[in-house]
């Protein structure tokens, strides 16, 4: 597979995007116009310089309404080909026509571009015909296609983007319809499903492949199996990719390439967990005497660590008396394979962190999450470092699922992480209503498991406030009776329940016929199509709090509805 991207799906100057492409292993770059304009160096030291750094110029674009007008522009196409000359690119970029001048006569079309095709061919360029979404009077692929068959001229050929081909809905199996050597280059970029005008989707939205919604793997095996051999190319127009680290963006698009590529092959994916191992807290007593009363006991301590080991059914905490204070700073995964899951981690650039073992300590390596959590691949052996293993019974049952929230240009880069390198299944993104702001959410789990506590689900958050309060995490701990649960903190540790206004509860009341025991215990309560949920949640220590949800049925979501009003407890209590 060769890869290459265009300089518009990255932050800064040109030659600062030219070294973190290079950097991320790419092979080849698209230089968009507006990059090498505002550039200080003069196209052939341009050339130079990407070659100095291992990269191929795959592609020059765009040039913008050509065909189908009253008069072609060729004086600006011979400019752009002694400049590509100098550059050292054989392919331009040619979108379908958006301006009011445009003349719908596809034959008029395939006359010009044959012409540009012709005056191409004198400098050794090609010219690839691309069909934008919003195009005036080309916007499908296919016609975009016969335009070119029309023409019928060996320096031009098509160009498919997959943004501009699936947004639209249209069904990408038409492209095996195009020869392989007709199709001169191939764009690839996802998006959220959004219903919005498609320009403004396209130039804000866009990501990479295993970011959005799109099926980006079904559309390449058709380009495939047309007999395409060139590039996987992204071009992706993103506000926050143009705010974000450059280098950091290339090895994340990179990361979706090779983990696209391992879809085409239909290669097994290595690393998915069997089941939440453990979450470790920094911040030591306070969360502890929490943990004490949730019925928690703790059941070792680590011997060369500052770690202890805290127990009820299959939950498992690790508390770290390092750290600044009380936050989530690691994951640890059960794993049938460690050792290959972090072989698979590596091949997606995930950074291996480095770990010091005793003599006599299980092996456990971890690796580097976009946000910076540890998440650690575990077989059996790790739970053999605190001591012997002893049952702590209690009424909560497992870990069922974890909250982090990301730094907010981190949080497709998160989402494709954990699907890559862990093979979760995304969900959709949800915005919930924050009293200062929004909040996005997407949860992300394996496929359902037969047996409950094997699923692992982690839902990641970004919080895009206006306030001064931390970004909070959680743990939800899964239990049979979570009123009975309720009750009994009530009665031992009020202080430590979240108080939920009765606003919320005169609402649920009117909308579903519930245990009025809710609203004295303050639990929450939501239902789907396939079962219902109960919950509570704990005050906030630090970053860190806890929840306690009980899943009736075959109830599928989070709680998701009942968030804002979390969200508003939690603001007023840290004022």
């Amino acid at each position: 597979m060769r890869t290459s991207i265009a300089t518009v799906s990255v932050s800064g100057t040109l030659t600062e995007k030219l070294a973190a492409i290079a950097a991320a292993g790419f092979d080849g770059v698209e230089i968009f116009e507006n990059d090498l304009l505002a550039c200080p160096l003069p196209p052939q030291d341009v050339r130079r310089r990407a070659a100095d750094l291992g990269l191929s110029i795959d592609l020059y674009q765009p040039m913008r309404d050509f065909e189908a007008m009253p008069a072609p522009d060729l004086r600006r196409a011979e400019h752009k080909f002694r400049l590509m000359e100098r550059l050292g690119a054989d392919t331009l970029l040619v979108c379908s026509n958006v301006s009011p001048a445009a003349i719908d006569d596809d034959e008029l079309a395939a006359a010009q571009l044959r012409l540009l095709a012709e005056r191409a061919a004198g400098h050794g360029i090609r010219i690839a015909y691309e069909a934008l979404a919003w195009g005036r009077h080309v916007h499908d692929y296919l016609h975009a296609w016969r335009i070119v068959r029309l023409a019928d001229h060996p320096n031009l050929g098509t160009c498919l983007d997959s943004f501009h081909i699936l947004s639209r809905g249209d069904d990408p199996i038409g492209i095996e319809a195009i020869p392989g050597d007709k199709i001169f280059f191939l764009q690839l970029a996802d998006a959220p499903r959004l219903a919005m005008d498609v320009l403004r989707w396209s130039r804000h939205y866009r990501c990479f492949p295993g970011q959005g919604g799109f099926d980006l793997a079904g559309l390449v095996r058709h380009a495939l199996n047309a007999g395409y051999a060139g590039p996987l190319s992204l071009e992706v127009f993103n506000d926050h990719f143009r705010q974000a680290d450059a280098g950091r963006t290339a090895r994340d698009g990179m990361r979706s390439l090779i983990g696209l590529d391992q879809a085409l092959r239909g290669a097994e994916h290595p690393a998915v967990p069997t089941g939440l191992a453990f979450a470790e807290l920094a911040g030591g007593a306070p969360v502890g005497g929490m943990l004490a009363a949730l019925g928690f006991a703790r059941s070792g301590s680590h011997p060369t660590k500052p770690v202890e080991l805290w127990e009820q059914g299959a939950a498992r905490l690790l508390l770290n008396a390092t750290g600044t204070g009380p936050e989530m700073i690691a994951i640890g995964l059960d794993s049938p394979d460690p050792a290959r899951a972090v072989e698979h981690a590596e091949s997606l650039l995930a950074p291996v962190l480095p770990r010091e073992r005793a003599p006599g300590e299980a092996p456990l390596d971890a690796v580097a999450a976009p946000d910076g959590t540890e998440i650690f691949f575990c077989g059996t052996a790790w739970r053999g470092d605190f001591g012997p293993a002893a049952t702590v019974p209690g009424e909560i049952t497992h870990i069922d699922h974890v909250a982090l929230t990301q730094p907010w240009h981190h949080f497709d880069e998160a989402a494709l992480f954990y699907r890559s390198v862990l093979g979760l299944r995304p969900q959709e993104s949800v915005e919930l209503p924050d009293p200062y702001g929004l909040l996005r959410s997407r949860a992300m789990a394996t496929a359902p498991a037969r047996d409950e506590h094997g699923a692992v689900r982690m839902v990641l958050n970004v919080a895009q406030v206006g306030s001064a309060d931390p970004p909070w995490q959680h743990v939800a701990l899964a239990c049979d009776d979570v009123l009975a649960i309720a009750r009994r903190l009530r009665a031992d540790h009020p202080e430590l329940l979240l108080p939920i206004p009765g606003n919320y509860y005169d609402d649920l009341e009117a909308r579903h016929d519930v245990d009025p025991a809710l609203r004295e215990l303050g639990v929450l309560y939501d239902r789907d199509g396939h079962g219902e949920f109960l919950h509570l949640y704990t005050v906030t220590l630090g970053r860190v709090f806890f929840e306690v949800v009980q899943r009736i049925g075959g109830y599928r979501g989070y709680g998701a509805v009942n968030t804002p009003v979390r969200l508003a407890v939690q603001h007023a209590g840290s004022q």
